[in-house]
C-alpha cells in the first residue's frame, strides 16, 4: 500500500511540474512558452503587462541585468526629451496621458512616471528606475542575463514557431515571438577615413574635453544636436554635416525631428557666432589627417587617443579628389586633394580637432536565421524591419515586432517609434493576438444610435491613443441600425483585414472611422494665418483635429494602396472634419457638436436630435415614425437618461417622485459608467468633467 501511495505521489508531482506555465518539457536545456518576448525595455514590459493580465503563458528574455538598459547609456548627455507634463488642470487620467510621454499603460493609477520624476524633461537615469518598479510591482515574468544570439523558425505541432538560443546553448521554443529589442546598433557609413571618426556611443561627455577644439559632427538629428548643445560653451567652433537639412519638430509635427530643447546651435549659426550647418553626402567624403607641426597628411589611420593636447588635425575632403583612389584606400594626401584648393570659398576648408558620428541607430538583423530572417523596410534607409499593418513581420508568420523597431509602419508620420506612441500600438497588437490565437474578439461597446454623438465627443476630447498615434490608430464604429458597436484604437491601415483581425463583422449599414490627423496644407507654423477658426472651413485645418470617415462597404487592399498621398485612409463615401481648436477641446455647440450631428444624420439617415418628454409625446401622436431619441427613450419608458446629478435635479423640480431617489438609471455596463462620468446624454452640448 505504501508503495502504491508513493507511486501516486510521484505521479502528482510530475503532473504539477508539467502544468506549471513555462515549465520544462523534454530535456533541461529547452523551455517551452506560448509567447516569447525578446527585450525588457518599455515595449517588452508593456506587452508583458497585457499578456499577464490575460493570463497567457509568456516569458520576457533580457540580456542585461535590469530593464530598460538602453536608457542606462543613452542619451549620452543624460537628459530625456520626452515630455513629462504632470500638471494639466484636469483630473481625467485618460486625458492626462496625452501629455505624459513616459508612463506605460496599466490598471494601476499609481504606476505613472511622475512617481520617479516631476521634471518636464527628466534625467535619463530615472527611466530604468521606473521600469524596474513597473516590472516588480506587476510581477512580470522576466528572465535577465539571457543573451539571445540566434533566432530560427521551427515546427511546433504543425504550426510555425520559433526557437531562440542563448549564450549558454539553452533553447526557448515559443508559438509566437514578440520582438521588442528596439534600435541599439549605431548607424555607420563606410568612407575613407571613417575609422578616424568617434562614435556617439563612445565619445567623452565632459564638456571640458572639448575646450577650444574645432568639432565636426556628422548628422543633424537629436543625438547630434544633443552633443553640440553639451559642448557649445567649450568648443571653438562646431560644424554639422549630413545629406538632409535640419527638420524642426515644431514645424513637421514629428517628434523624431529636432526638438527645441536641443537647438541652441541654431542661434549661434544664424547669428554668425562660428557654428554652422552644411549639407552633403556621407558616402562620397573622406576624412584625412595631418600632424599640427608639419608632416604628411594621411587617411585611414586610427587615432591613438583623445588627449586635449593632440597634435593631429582632420580635414574633410571628397573621395574623388584623392590620389590613387582606384588602388588602396590609404591614398596619398596633398594640398590638391582638399576641396579648398579647387574652391577657395569651400565651407569646411578649415581643419578640425575631432570628428564625431551621430547618425542614430538601426535594428539588429544579425541574430535572425533562415526563414526567421526579417526583411528590411523601404523607409528609414533600411534601418527598420518590414512589417504588415498589424505589426507581423513580412514573410515571418507568428513573429511580431513591437516598440521602436515597429516604426516602419508610421515612420515620419506619427509617434509609433516613441514610448508615448508605441504603448498604444502594443495594446492594439495584443488585441490582435487575443483574436487570432484565443478567439477573443476585439472589445466593443454596444451603444444605441442616439448615444453615438455624445460618445464620439467624449472620445475626441479625452482619448489619448488616437491623439498620440494620429493617423494610425482610429476608433471603428460598426453601424447596425438602431444600435452600433464602438471599437477603440484599431490600426486603420489594417482596415481591409478588419474582420479577421477583430472578430467583428460589418453590416450593410456600413461603418465610421474616427481618427485624429494634421492638415495637408503647408503653412508657416508660426505665421499669422497658421490656424483655421471658421467651422465651415474645417477641412482647411492645419493642426491636429478629429476627422470622421464614412464607408458603406469595407475598403479593399487596392483602395488602401491607391489612397491619396498623405491620407491615412482611402476616399470615403462621406467625410467630416471637426475644425481645429486652440484648446484642443471639441465641445462647443455651434462649431463642433452641431456640425458633427448633422454629418452623422446624413450617414445614418436618421434624426439624432434630443427632445424633451413633451415633444416626444406630441411627435408620437403626430408622426408614424417619431425621432430615434424618442423611440429609444421616451417610448421605451426609460424616462431620464443621465447621471445621479440629473436625477436629483429632476426630483427637486418635482418631475420625479422622491421615493425614486435610490434607483440607479438603467444601463449596460460600460455605458452606465460612461454616463455617470460624462454627464447628460440628452443634450447636444456636453460639459465633460475632464
Amino acid at each position: 500500500m505504501e508503495l502504491v501511495l508513493a507511486f501516486f505521489c510521484l505521479l502528482l508531482q510530475v503532473s504539477r511540474a508539467l502544468s506549471v506555465p513555462g515549465g520544462h518539457h523534454g530535456d533541461n536545456s529547452t523551455h517551452y512558452h506560448d509567447y516569447c518576448v525578446l527585450g525588457a525595455g518599455p515595449a517588452g514590459l508593456q506587452m508583458g503587462y497585457f499578456l499577464s493580465k490575460s493570463q497567457r503563458d509568456y516569458i520576457i528574455l533580457e540580456r542585461n541585468s535590469g530593464p530598460g538598459s538602453f536608457f542606462q547609456r543613452y542619451p549620452r548627455h543624460r537628459k530625456l526629451i520626452s515630455i513629462n507634463k504632470i500638471y494639466t488642470g484636469r483630473q481625467n487620467k485618460e486625458f492626462n496621458l496625452r501629455h505624459d510621454w513616459n508612463s506605460l499603460l496599466s490598471d494601476r493609477p499609481d504606476l505613472l512616471f511622475q512617481r520617479v520624476s516631476q521634471d518636464l524633461y527628466p534625467e535619463a537615469d530615472t527611466y530604468p528606475l521606473y521600469l524596474s518598479i513597473f516590472e516588480r510591482e506587476l510581477g512580470l515574468r522576466v528572465k535577465y542575463g539571457t543573451d539571445i544570439g540566434k533566432v530560427r523558425a521551427s515546427d511546433l505541432t504543425g504550426h510555425k514557431g520559433y526557437t531562440l538560443t542563448d549564450q549558454h546553448g539553452t533553447d526557448y521554443k515559443c508559438r509566437v515571438l514578440l520582438v521588442c529589442t528596439g534600435l541599439w546598433v549605431p548607424v555607420q557609413v563606410d568612407f575613407v577615413g571613417s575609422d578616424l571618426v568617434e562614435g556617439y556611443e563612445s565619445i567623452p561627455t565632459n564638456p571640458e574635453n572639448y575646450k577650444n577644439q574645432a568639432v565636426l559632427i556628422l548628422g543633424k538629428g537629436n543625438s547630434a544636436f544633443e552633443t553640440a548643445q553639451s559642448i557649445l560653451g567649450r568648443a571653438s567652433r562646431i560644424h554639422m554635416y549630413s545629406p538632409s537639412p535640419v527638420r524642426l519638430a515644431w514645424q513637421t509635427h514629428y517628434v523624431g525631428d529636432l526638438r527645441a530643447v536641443n537647438n541652441e546651435l541654431l542661434d549661434t549659426y544664424q547669428l554668425k557666432s562660428l557654428d554652422g550647418l552644411v549639407e552633403g553626402g556621407l558616402g562620397d567624403i573622406a576624412i584625412v589627417r595631418r600632424e599640427r607641426h608639419g608632416g604628411k597628411r594621411r587617411a585611414g589611420i586610427k587615432r591613438s587617443g583623445k588627449s586635449l593636447k593632440s597634435k593631429e588635425q582632420f580635414y574633410l575632403t571628397l573621395y574623388e579628389l584623392l590620389d590613387g583612389r582606384n588602388g588602396n584606400r590609404s591614398a596619398n594626401i596633398t594640398a590638391e586633394n582638399l576641396p579648398g584648393y579647387h574652391d577657395d570659398n569651400f565651407s569646411l576648408r578649415q581643419p578640425y580637432d575631432r570628428v564625431i558620428r551621430c547618425l542614430g541607430f538601426r535594428f539588429n538583423f544579425s541574430i535572425y536565421d533562415g526563414s526567421a530572417r526579417l526583411p528590411h523596410s523601404s523607409c528609414a534607409r533600411g534601418r527598420l524591419p518590414a512589417l504588415t499593418a498589424w505589426y507581423e513581420g513580412r514573410g515571418t508568420p507568428n513573429l511580431f515586432v513591437l516598440g521602436t523597431a515597429a516604426h516602419s509602419r508610421d515612420y515620419r508620420m506619427s509617434a509609433g517609434g516613441f514610448i508615448h506612441g508605441f504603448r498604444y500600438t502594443v495594446r492594439a497588437a495584443h488585441k490582435i493576438l487575443e483574436q487570432r490565437y484565443h478567439n477573443s474578439a476585439w472589445p466593443a461597446t454596444r451603444l444605441s444610435t442616439s448615444q453615438l454623438l455624445s460618445w464620439i465627443l467624449k472620445r475626441v476630447n479625452e482619448a489619448s491613443g488616437p491623439y498620440q498615434m494620429f493617423g494610425v490608430l482610429g476608433d471603428i464604429i460598426l453601424l447596425k441600425g438602431s444600435h452600433c458597436e464602438y471599437l477603440e484604437e484599431f490600426p486603420v491601415q489594417a482596415l481591409p483585414q478588419f474582420s479577421a483581425l477583430s472578430g467583428r463583422h460589418i453590416s450593410e449599414a456600413g461603418l465610421l472611422v474616427v481618427v485624429m490627423q494634421y492638415g495637408l496644407n503647408r503653412t508657416d507654423t508660426l505665421g499669422s494665418g497658421r490656424a483655421e477658426s471658421e467651422w465651415t472651413k474645417a477641412w482647411k485645418s492645419n493642426f491636429l483635429h478629429p476627422v470622421i470617415y464614412f464607408y458603406r462597404t469595407l475598403p479593399t487592399e487596392r483602395d488602401m494602396r491607391q489612397r491619396p498621398v498623405g491620407w491615412p485612409l482611402p476616399r470615403p463615401d462621406a467625410v467630416h472634419h471637426m475644425v481645429e481648436d486652440f484648446l484642443t477641446e471639441w465641445d462647443q455647440p455651434i462649431s463642433h457638436s452641431q456640425p458633427l450631428r448633422r454629418f452623422l444624420e446624413h450617414c445614418l439617415q436618421t434624426d439624432l436630435r434630443a427632445f424633451y418628454a413633451e415633444s416626444c409625446f406630441r411627435l408620437s401622436l403626430t408622426s408614424r415614425k417619431p425621432p430615434l431619441f424618442c423611440r429609444q427613450g421616451y417610448l421605451n419608458k426609460e424616462g431620464f437618461v443621465g447621471n445621479n446629478h440629473l436625477w436629483q435635479h429632476a426630483r427637486e423640480a418635482g418631475h420625479m417622485p422622491a421615493h425614486q431617489g435610490s434607483v440607479t438609471p438603467a444601463g449596460d455596463g460600460p455605458h452606465s459608467e460612461y454616463l455617470t462620468h460624462a454627464g447628460a446624454a440628452v443634450t447636444s452640448t456636453i460639459n465633460f468633467d475632464l
